[in-house]
């Protein structure tokens, strides 16, 4: 396992919602300040709320929360709650009358593994929000991880639990760290060892399956198996809209090395940035640390899961 998490970066804040029952929840990632932000979706099946104000031509840079969240498209309401929570706080982008947060979203295919009538919605992600703390450093089946599994190309029968992941880098000043909810159609490696961690598992014979393995046998993919790994990249590097933007692309590379196969049809991969703007940083440099760290998160999302829901968890198999 990896060291670290985003609240290693001054001015951060992290708060989760759960339903035991549900199998669900979410995560709330806050910058009271306002951090710079950026986002990058790989995956054709998103669910995002909030991207369009990322783009460089746009007016607003600066955004208070990030929600990451289960219940499928159901779970955008979360961030509303999260949104009224910040508005009680003064918090948001001053329009005059009142402070608007600017609150972005993306939600995981969870609705399978526990209740599916019960998803991340206002009274949620408000909970989230109001527990956000600089000292939250909980990995697994907490917030959006409660729900989170991999390996699902045989449908969730030979599914595995995963969780929610976080590590940190720091070279000198700057400080990198990545959150991640891993909960991908694909299989789960450690990034530096290339060991299969998680993924299609057989339960009768308890052992690992290899999900490319199966697809080039020509299994035909049930296109109702909805997926989704998302994250956020969370630095103290001084960025602007579009360099935060270049920093959300080079983070999907640590999706990439850790994930197989990732940014499928099946999947809505997407990856958000927040710059707190403290250190000035070199591009391609805190673009690669971001494509490591969010590796590291990765892995971590699956060493700190725990079985859940009928599904085992790494550990459980090892």
């Amino acid at each position: 396992m990896y060291t670290g998490y985003v609240t290693d970066i001054e001015g951060i804040k992290v708060g989760h919602s759960c339903s035991i029952e549900g199998l669900t929840g979410c995560t709330v990632i806050i910058c009271e300040e306002g951090a710079t932000g950026g986002v990058d979706v790989r995956g054709s099946a998103p669910g995002t709320r909030e991207t369009d104000l990322f783009k460089a031509e746009n007016m607003v840079d600066k955004v208070h929360g990030i929600v990451l969240t289960g219940g499928s498209a159901f779970g955008l309401e979360a961030a509303s709650g999260a949104m009224k929570y910040l508005e009680e706080g003064g918090i948001g982008f001053d329009v005059g009358v009142t402070k608007v947060p600017i609150v972005a979203s993306a939600v995981i295919f969870d609705l399978n593994i526990g209740d599916h009538r019960i998803r991340p919605d206002f009274k949620m992600g408000y909970e989230a929000a109001k527990n956000a703390s600089e000292k939250e450093d909980r990995q697994g089946c907490i917030g959006c991880g409660m729900g989170a599994t991999v390996g699902k190309v045989l449908g969730p029968k030979f599914a595995m639990k995963s969780g929610l992941g976080s590590a940190t880098i720091q070279l000198g000043d700057l400080k990198v760290s990545a959150m991640v909810a891993v909960n991908s159609f694909g299989d789960v490696f450690d990034y530096k060892s290339k060991e299969q961690m998680a993924g299609v598992y057989d339960y009768e014979k308890k052992r690992l399956l290899n999900t490319m393995d199966i697809l080039k046998k020509g299994y035909a993919s049930d296109p109702f198996l909805k997926n989704t790994t998302i994250g956020v990249i969370v630095t103290n590097a001084k960025l602007t809209k579009a360099q935060a933007n270049k920093i959300a692309q080079m983070a999907h590379n640590g999706f990439a090395r850790s994930i197989n196969p990732i940014h499928t049809m099946y999947d809505g991969d997407t990856i958000f940035t927040m710059a707190t703007n403290r250190v000035e940083a070199d591009i391609s440099l805190l673009g690669t640390l971001a494509a490591e760290v969010m590796s590291q998160a990765i892995t971590n999302g699956i060493v700190y899961s725990d079985s859940l829901g009928g599904l085992l968890s790494h550990k459980d198999i090892k």
